[in-house]
């Protein structure tokens, strides 16, 4: 087993106080604590509460309460209270929390597998990602991450990214020519953005409020729930829905913590995921279709391009990602669903 991927020499001084009170709380209960007789799981992310990925991870620890008789519980730390996703699978790596809930780009950084979560257009449609999800190909992917001390439970509907801009309206690829957009630091979306024309600029997420009210860059890209819970839309009024990409969540548990639980209550935990996906998808659905209405409410032009030009656009990105023989064998799993 390779050794935990740590680089604390990067990090910013408030991020080494956060880490290290964090460390502090967090050490001395070795990723749980025990009230009583019961045993309760730290989980933290960086979603609202409003989020509905937030939503399906109550239904989770409601559900793992109620698979153990109340033996195993699961605090939840919302907001990014402990710090960013990467900070975050840095403290279940070293067995100071337990759980969290990522994007599978985060987990591109660790195991490679998760890559081709980030291939553009290569789910058919909802259907054919949630089959390929719940599959053994998608069982494979969590399951890579163990490797890095990081076990995936269950994927989460992240819902599909599309472009976003503040001046003028995205209607073809070529539209993208001469704009700044920004990107995860996923080298995937760089390139697929670099590709359609656009100059990708790779930012953190919680600075674009700011790049984009100053002009920094000239749009982004991402789901309408998250469109909407960022304020963007208060400063970009055309949403082009091109659905260039399906990036999924992804609900990890550090293996210090997992190897440490029963067989049996590995298995609360496992049903507890099940139940979760399925409350998660209903509450996305719902979400999406509220937002959409307050977008247009909000004089947001929302614009169904023909998607199969920026499919066309884009598809150097997915013939240079096959060129490695691990990553194609996955793509042609895909594929076959």
């Amino acid at each position: 087993m390779r050794k935990p991927i740590l680089n604390f020499k990067r990090m910013k001084k408030g991020t080494y106080l956060l880490m290290f009170l964090a460390l502090g709380l967090l050490l001395t209960t070795n990723s749980c604590t025990e009230l009583k007789d019961q045993k309760v799981a730290y989980l933290a992310h960086t979603l609202p509460v409003s989020h509905p990925v937030h939503q399906g991870i109550e239904v989770f620890a409601q559900a793992v309460l109620e698979e153990s008789n109340g033996k195993l519980a699961v605090k939840i730390f919302p907001d990014g209270q402990l710090g960013t996703e990467r900070e975050v699978l840095e403290l279940l790596q070293i067995g100071s929390i337990a759980m969290t809930k990522v994007s599978a780009a985060a987990m591109a950084n660790f195991a490679p597998e998760y890559k081709v979560m980030g291939v553009p257009y290569l789910f058919r449609d909802k259907a054919h990602l949630f089959n390929v999800l719940e599959g053994q190909t998608g069982k494979d992917i969590l399951e890579a991450g163990s490797e890095y001390l990081l076990r995936g439970l269950c994927f989460y509907d992240a819902g599909s990214r599309s472009f976003y801009t503040k001046s003028q309206p995205i209607q073809t690829p070529d539209d993208l020519k001469g704009l700044k957009i920004r990107v995860m630091n996923h080298q995937m979306s760089v390139d697929m953005v670099n590709e359609m024309g656009g100059s990708a600029t790779p930012m953190a997420y919680g600075e674009l409020y700011t790049a984009l009210q100053q002009g920094v860059v000239d749009g982004a890209e991402n789901n309408p729930p998250s469109f909407v819970t960022s304020g963007h839309y208060e400063i970009c009024k055309y949403y082009t829905l091109d659905e260039h990409s399906s990036i999924p969540d992804v609900l990890v548990i550090g293996t210090r913590y997992w190897n440490k639980l029963s067989e049996e209550e590995q298995g609360w935990m496992r049903n507890a995921a099940k139940t979760s996906v399925k409350a998660q998808k209903e509450f996305w659905r719902k979400n999406v279709e509220e937002c959409l209405t307050k977008l247009k409410a909000a004089d947001v032009q929302i614009i169904y391009p023909e998607k199969l030009l920026f499919a066309q656009k884009s598809k150097t990105v997915l013939d240079e990602f096959s060129k490695d023989p691990k990553m194609k064998k996955i793509i042609e799993e895909i594929q076959a669903y």
